[in-house]
């Protein structure tokens, strides 16, 4: 069993999406031109691109990126321990923002004590 039915949530999401363009639709078409960006030099194949987007999508913690990105990196051809590694870098790079952001708490914590 599942945590979620992901194939029914990313459909959600891409259903959301389509509803927020009628309401807002330079909004979305703004999101449209930042990601069809990302695409323009094709320095990076489609499964990397995935894979940096899922890695971004857990650091960020959206599920619905997560939904959307997982999908397209399996598309793509990426194996579950090529997601696996890329997770294995996000899990490494938010430890190390929390280890950064820790010194900025001891440095705050100091600086109360000369007030």
């Amino acid at each position: 069993m599942h945590m979620q039915d992901w194939n029914t949530y990313r459909q959600q999401i891409i259903d959301g999406v389509g509803g927020l363009s009628k309401l807002s639709p330079e909004t979305v078409k703004g999101y449209a031109t930042l990601n069809s960006a990302a695409h323009r030099t094709n320095l990076l194949d489609d499964k990397t691109r995935e894979l940096i987007a899922l890695a971004v999508a857990i650091s960020l913690r959206c599920d619905g990126c997560i939904a959307v990105h997982t999908a397209a990196a399996r598309k793509f051809g990426a194996t579950k321990e090529e997601i696996a590694e890329a997770l294995g870098v996000a899990i490494s790079i938010n430890a190390g923002a929390a280890i950064v952001y820790s010194t900025r708490a001891l440095d705050a914590f100091d600086a109360t004590g000369e007030v």
